[in-house]
């Protein structure tokens, strides 16, 4: 799995546990649905730090309460 994978598995898993889908997600964080769909896209390589940050906004949690989950925990070094 890529950071980009887990990124956006950990935002399907917080919208899926919170019951809100990817476009209320993108209302919350003052983004385009566009913005949010494109993430979770599995063709795209990207996401930027600074959506990243936006959509944990969004969802009230801090960057480090977002990246303490075993998804990144178990991610090769590279």
């Amino acid at each position: 799995m890529t950071i980009k994978d887990a990124v956006a598995q950990h935002f399907q898993d917080l919208c899926r546990q919170r019951g809100i889908c990817p476009y209320e997600l993108a209302h919350l964080a003052g983004v385009t649905s566009s913005t949010v769909y494109s993430m979770l896209d599995p063709s795209r390589q990207q996401i930027s730090i600074t959506t990243i940050k936006k959509l944990c906004d969004g969802l009230d949690l801090t960057l480090g309460q977002f990246f303490t989950c075993s998804l990144f925990d178990e991610l090769e070094q590279k």
